[in-house]
């Protein structure tokens, strides 16, 4: 498993631990695409088009609702430079990965043509481990 480098912050309620988080890759180009893109947010479906990638988007371009969950919302800046970026994941997908923890990562190749790190000849992916109730992530 590649090495966590960000949690995201707890959204659900009742929960006290974090159910996603990015390597230090996914970081990375998160921030490289931040500066080009700006505000960016994930969504994963479970569907079509590399329904176990993550989808990347500017933040606002894929709508959200009722049958969506917010799953994490991570600060990808430091307090004098906020870039929030939430993780989100459709309320059907979420019913099958609800005991998962789940690792936002990069690898070369092509993913979607709907993900903005597309052009970059990279793709995220997810690598998920069970949930050990007791320590989140491990």
């Amino acid at each position: 498993m590649p090495h966590i480098s960000l949690e995201a912050a707890v959204t659900l309620p009742g929960e006290g631990f974090s159910r996603v988080a990015l390597t230090a890759a996914a970081a990375d180009l998160l921030g490289t695409l931040w500066a080009r893109h700006g505000p960016l947010m994930f969504h994963q479906s479970g569907g079509c088009c590399d329904g176990s990638a993550p989808m990347c988007y500017p933040a606002g371009e894929f709508l959200t609702g009722g049958s969506d969950v917010l799953l994490g919302r991570f600060e990808l800046g430091g307090p004098t430079d906020p870039r929030p970026l939430e993780f989100w994941m459709s309320r059907e997908q979420f019913a099958y990965w609800s005991h998962t923890h789940l690792t936002v990562d990069v690898v070369h190749g092509r993913g979607s043509g709907f993900s903005v790190e597309a052009p970059e000849g990279k793709r995220f992916l997810i690598r998920s481990t069970l949930m050990d109730w007791d320590v989140p992530g491990g």
